[in-house]
């Protein structure tokens, strides 16, 4: 006995009517939750680049000291939030070696830094490329050029270029592919030198030795040799690709 439900042989199946197309693809969620996500975060990152401006190097050398042992684990959060914003983490890591010292502040602001980018990498992955890519405003060109197929030397040389802030290398790494491990490995690398500088300038501020003076020459020296290191690899990475479609 023929089955009801089926066409009769000869026949063409029933026309699909405008309404039930737009049933089946449904409401695009993603898109409209992922742009809902752009404005808040481009609206939160504005207000903080306006509003939020970090305490001067003694008040905020004051106001961590003042919380004894808990003022580690202060420290260390405030450094990953400032981490995560376009606030500049410069005091941070002064700071740090104001009131730590070299080793202790060394420590300190690698943890609060580094799970700052961590953080941000992350973010970037849930918000998607093309949200990332309009957060990232007049970085993004650059960003791109530098990160699209890159990988750990990619990711050490926009670290170490001067003048160019940790936020767009964290969410432009996020958003462009770079593996998780890769940019792990390569934040700590090339962030430590030049925290390991800044600390030493703040533990120079508070005792104008000549040890943290040496410090600091050397943690500059390291930077250099780092950013020329890493450009050149991955300007040979880069050549090998494109040479090897």
């Amino acid at each position: 006995m023929p089955d009801p439900t089926e066409p009769t042989p000869g026949t063409s199946p029933p026309a699909t009517t405008p309404s039930a197309t737009r049933e089946r693809g449904g409401t695009p969620w993603g898109s409209i939750l992922r742009n809902i996500a752009l404005v808040l975060v481009l609206l939160v990152m504005l207000w903080l680049a306006l509003n939020v401006r970090l305490p001067d190097l003694g008040t905020l050398q004051a106001d961590i000291a003042g919380l004894g042992v808990w003022g580690l684990a202060a420290f260390v959060v405030l450094y990953a939030l400032v981490a995560l914003t376009p606030i500049p983490v410069t005091i941070m890591a002064v700071t740090g070696g104001l009131v730590f010292g070299v080793p202790v502040g060394t420590a300190l602001s690698m943890i609060g830094v580094v799970a700052g980018c961590w953080g941000a990498y992350w973010l970037a992955r849930a918000l998607g490329r093309e949200t990332v890519m309009r957060l990232l405003g007049s970085h993004a060109d650059m960003v791109e050029h530098r990160l699209e197929g890159g990988g750990f030397y990619a990711v050490c040389t926009l670290r170490l270029l001067p003048g160019l802030p940790y936020w767009p290398v964290n969410y432009g790494s996020g958003a462009l592919g770079i593996g998780s491990r890769e940019f792990l490995v390569a934040t700590i690398v090339s962030t430590l030198p030049g925290q390991v500088s800044l600390v030493a300038i703040g533990a120079f501020i508070a005792d104008a030795s000549l040890l943290h003076g040496t410090i600091v020459a050397f943690s500059w020296i390291a930077v250099l040799v780092l950013t020329v290191l890493a450009f050149r690899r991955w300007r040979t990475a880069r050549h090998d690709q494109d040479s090897h479609p």
